[in-house]
Parts: C-alpha cells; sequence; structure tokens
C-alpha cells in the first residue's frame, strides 16, 4: 500500500519532518526570518504551498510526483531583480535583468521545487527564488532555500500532491512529532 500524502512538511531550526521521517537539511546563511528580503540569506518563515517541479532531464528521470513537473533547459532562470517586471518568475536567457540562471554546472538545481513565497502577486524586494533543491554534500547554507539530499527530495516529491506545504520557522510544527 503507498504511503499517504505528505501535507505539512516541517522546518525548523532543528529539524525538517516530513511524515515519519526526520531528515538533514540546510537553510539560509541568515537563519530564519519573518520579514524576508531580497539577498538577506533568509529563509522566510511561514507556509508556502509547492508550485511545481524542475529537474534537469540529462541528469534524472522526471520525478514520481503529483505536482507538476518540468524540465529545465540552458536558457532557464529565474528573475530576482526587484526593478524588473519579471521579478520572482521564471525567465529565459538572454536577459535584460538580474536573474538566476537554473542550469548550473553543480548538481544544486538538478532537482528544484518551487515554493510558493511571495508570488500572488510577487512584492519587489521581499524575496524570490525560494526553492526546495539538492544541497551540497556539507549541508553549507543556502540563500535562503530549503536544501536536502538528491534521494532525500525524491522520496518527499514522491509523496506531495497539491495540497502539500512547507511550514517554515523556529515553532513550526512544534506538537507534531514524527510517528515512529
Amino acid at each position: 500500500m503507498p504511503e499517504p500524502r505528505i501535507t505539512s512538511i516541517y522546518v525548523t531550526p532543528t529539524a525538517l519532518i516530513a511524515g515519519h521521517r526526520r531528515l538533514p537539511y540546510a537553510c539560509g546563511r541568515g537563519g530564519f526570518r519573518l520579514q524576508k528580503r531580497e539577498g538577506d540569506g533568509a529563509t522566510p518563515c511561514g507556509r508556502f504551498a509547492l508550485r511545481e517541479v524542475w529537474y534537469r532531464p540529462d541528469r534524472l528521470a522526471a520525478p514520481q510526483t503529483a505536482l507538476p513537473c518540468r524540465p529545465i533547459r540552458r536558457r532557464d532562470g529565474w528573475c530576482d531583480d526587484p526593478d524588473h517586471p519579471a521579478y520572482n518568475r521564471p525567465v529565459a536567457f538572454p536577459f535584460a535583468g538580474r536573474a538566476e540562471h537554473l542550469w548550473r554546472a553543480d548538481p544544486l538545481y538538478d532537482l528544484i521545487a518551487v515554493l510558493g513565497h511571495n508570488d500572488t502577486p510577487p512584492v519587489p524586494g521581499l524575496g524570490s527564488a525560494i526553492f526546495a533543491h539538492v544541497a551540497r554534500r556539507n549541508f553549507a547554507p543556502t540563500e535562503g532555500c530549503i536544501a536536502l539530499r538528491r534521494g532525500d527530495l525524491l522520496w518527499l516529491l514522491a509523496r506531495c500532491g497539491p495540497t502539500s506545504a512547507f511550514v517554515i520557522g523556529p515553532r513550526a510544527g512544534a506538537n507534531t512529532r514524527p510517528a515512529r
């Protein structure tokens, strides 16, 4: 029998709890912050729906998930320029504003889940490109994203769907303990 869908992924300074598992992860170099700002390196606090999954088709097959998926192409980027109308939206290179390249030499963006932070609509300067993505080997801090081992991220996405969300903050899921 398949495992039930995970609706809430709890992220605190000491734990990421998904269903019955506690997974190692990295967060932003600026820690957790209620008032997220562009470039502060902090992971925003709140409840953020999983919007869609992007993956590198030259490095892995489309992940099993009930979320919308799309392959990353060489020209794909994400606008992090608060002065550009495409702020906190996917873009294609060449691009006139400042943007992050999603097609990277390292494996960090081989698999990304877009979190619904500051996106309905985006407010310039309140943070962009907040993803769950692949962690560095040493779990070094991110620029504000949540990073997990590739295998753990694949496991998690296989159990997520349209109602799944990251709940991030110092007391996220304070009354929730992983099942044994």
